[in-house]
């Protein structure tokens, strides 16, 4: 129920799934033939885009709190995922938060956020920091994005690489961080992007560091591609669908 849209309500990893129960909006750790464990307690708070941190036994996710009176607060989160535990806050300072994604070596971790009156194919921001020890964020770094600028589904690339979709071209078309910032893969008129009414979508995804399946919409079409990243070529699966979404 988080931005009262949902989606993105679980995570799997490792023969456990957890999941963000639409009943009485706890999380959930499910093991095979075990009995579920909530990991949370309080039910006035709503949690999506669940990330399991692996090195620090733990779930990153975005939490909306409905516990102090009026508008609700978005903030990003983590808290143990064996056991109930405490809470720590990661980041917090905007209205909305969603898409938190970690690096292969669990280093550093990306996330978006908007702000009123923004919906998120409006203007988003996209952030990158440093997972120190602790499991602290250091090093906060604004990496792209703004009030008019429309940013997608960011993911780590095998090799630790940013992706993320942009509409700065007016076209949602991807790019990749680069040392002098950031680079568009493929410029294209056509939308490898979506409105995001929910968590958790995805319209492209890694086969290796060097190769990406992605969707992408032409004159109101979906299409099927093969993105070699370095000859920036695209090779089109033809299909009969019209329609294709949800790329993992």
């Amino acid at each position: 129920r988080a931005h009262e849209y949902g989606g993105g309500a679980y995570a799997v990893a490792e023969r456990v799934v957890f999941a963000s129960n639409f009943a009485d909006n706890l999380v959930y750790r499910h093991a095979s033939g075990l009995d579920p464990i909530a990991l949370t307690k309080q039910c006035d708070m709503r949690f999506a885009d669940m990330v399991v941190d692996h090195q620090r036994k733990r779930l990153i996710s975005v939490r909306e709190d409905h516990s102090r009176g009026g508008e609700a607060v978005n903030e990003l989160v983590a808290f143990p995922s064996e056991q109930p535990g405490d809470m720590t806050v990661l980041a917090s300072g905007h209205d909305f938060f969603s898409s938190p994604v970690l690096s292969p070596d669990g280093s550093q971790i990306a996330w978006l956020t908007w702000d009123h009156p923004n919906m998120p194919w409006d203007g988003t921001d996209l952030w990158m920091a440093r997972v120190a020890e602790d499991g602290t964020l250091r090093d906060q770094t604004h990496v792209a994005g703004g009030p008019d600028e429309s940013i997608f589904a960011p993911q780590w690339s095998p090799d630790g690489t940013l992706y993320f979709v942009s509409d700065r071209s007016n076209w949602w078309n991807l790019y990749r961080v680069t040392e002098n910032g950031s680079s568009c893969i493929l410029a294209r008129e056509a939308e490898f992007g979506v409105p995001q009414w929910t968590f958790g979508q995805s319209t492209y995804a890694f086969v290796d560091a060097a190769t990406i399946v992605c969707t992408f919409g032409e004159r109101g079409i979906s299409h099927l591609g093969v993105l070699d990243v370095a000859s920036a070529q695209m090779r089109q699966i033809h299909t009969h669908y019209t329609t294709m979404a949800g790329v993992t």
